[in-house]
């Protein structure tokens, strides 16, 4: 499943939505999301399942390309 991770580049950063990144990741379960990202010291705000119409359209933005680790 395809998972849609916001979050800030450090975990010391607070949440503000105009410094807000996204990145598309592939894993089973939304903690699996976050064991994969634990190492990269992001400070995760959302993480959300994107499928079906909502993932289509996702995969048309020029930013859609899915993290493999």
């Amino acid at each position: 499943m395809i998972f849609k991770v916001y979050y800030q580049d450090k975990i010391t950063e607070v949440p503000v939505r105009e410094r807000t990144n996204t990145l598309y990741i592939e894993a089973t379960t939304e903690a699996n999301v976050r064991f994969k990202l634990k190492e990269r010291g992001y400070n995760i705000e959302f993480v959300t399942a994107v499928d079906g119409a909502y993932l289509e359209y996702e995969k048309q933005s020029e930013n859609y390309k899915v993290l493999e680790i």
